[in-house]
């Protein structure tokens, strides 16, 4: 069985203080017992280690927003995969504000992936279709496309956490329905297990969009829906941990 993960993503938001105050909060409201999910926490960069260090010794682990896909050289502003070893167990690769607004695209996405991993860090793959491509009926082929093509430099995907994100879906408060995503994750899962075959099964797959205390729970009882990747939700320690606890209660 998979064990849960909720991934929190704080996007361009809190600086080494509010993010070592806002995860000093986290650790307070979370409840006791909850181990059978993972939590996962990506600050801004500027924020990463102080936010580490203030979580030293709990069972939180600490992830990046994004990563180069080269080890070093001339790319000012950017921060390559050897830096953040040691430093994060997690990164977010390919979230839809970077594809959108910074035009990455599914081969730039995918030289990140494996940058990742050759340092040791777990890649966080996110995927999802627009609004035109869901409406236009498109939505499988477009994810499956991004997933094989961000994917086509590994041979093993046994700890990768992918990220169904529909763009659609995220900061608007219009989350997809249970049905939608499960329906999608199936889909990922069935492609993943076409190109590495049995290691697909231990691929967890979270859904990102929208997410609440009041729906995480419909999502994560879904059979292919393994946690959730959290965003504005995620700024405050009350909802966060709410999150938390109801995707722990409804896994069981």
């Amino acid at each position: 069985m998979r064990k849960l993960a909720i991934v929190a993503n704080w996007k361009m938001n809190m600086t080494q203080e509010s993010g070592a105050a806002l995860v000093e909060d986290i650790l307070d409201a979370l409840p006791d017992g909850h181990n059978n999910v993972d939590i996962i926490i990506c600050p801004p960069f500027v924020a990463l280690d102080r936010v580490r260090r203030t979580m030293e010794g709990s069972r939180v682990s600490l992830g990046a927003q994004n990563v180069h896909a080269e080890p070093e050289g001339a790319f000012t502003g950017e921060v390559s995969a050897p830096m953040l070893q040691g430093l994060v167990d997690f990164v977010i690769v390919g979230h839809s504000e970077r594809r959108t607004l910074f035009g990455e695209s599914d081969d730039f996405i995918g030289a990140k992936v494996v940058a990742a991993v050759k340092s040791g860090l777990t890649p966080i793959l996110c995927v999802g279709e627009s609004l035109e491509d869901r409406q236009a009926g498109r939505a499988v082929e477009v994810v499956n496309s991004q997933l094989l093509t961000c994917l086509a430099g590994l041979d093993d995907v046994s700890t990768l956490l992918v990220a169904y994100e529909p763009v659609w879906a995220i900061g608007t408060g219009e989350a997809a329905t249970p049905h939608i995503a499960q329906d999608m994750m199936a889909s990922i899962r069935d492609t993943l297990r076409s190109r590495f075959g049995e290691a697909a099964d231990a691929v967890r797959c979270l859904y990102g969009g929208s997410v609440s205390p009041d729906n995480v729970s419909d999502f994560v009882s879904q059979p292919d829906i393994d946690g959730a990747l959290v965003g504005g939700a995620s700024l405050s320690a009350d909802s966060f941990a709410s999150i938390v606890a109801s995707a722990s209660e409804a896994a069981g």
